[in-house]
């Protein structure tokens, strides 16, 4: 599967049901080559706009499934959030 097959698919949150949103990106460990991470943008400022205030950072290990259209993954909201900037 390719970064792109990855960032055209939404990422539900099992435990609250809740749409996080769609990958941005990668956290990849550059000695292993290992995915770490799904980098998913937080909620904008202001309906959307005007930059971000934290993105999710979901561990690797947090995936319980990939299917063709959504990635499901088990984490809480709270301890995944890293500020942005």
């Amino acid at each position: 599967m390719r970064l792109y097959d990855l960032k055209q698919k939404e990422v539900i949150n099992i435990r609250t049901c809740r749409s996080l949103g769609c990958i941005s990106d990668l956290d990849i460990d550059c000695k292993s080559g290992c995915i770490l991470a799904l980098i998913v943008p937080g909620p904008g400022r202001l309906c959307w706009f005007l930059g971000r205030d934290f993105e999710f950072f979901i561990p690797w290990r947090c995936i319980v499934q990939i299917g063709t259209d959504i990635i499901l993954v088990d984490v809480d909201e709270e301890e995944i959030r890293k500020k942005c900037g």
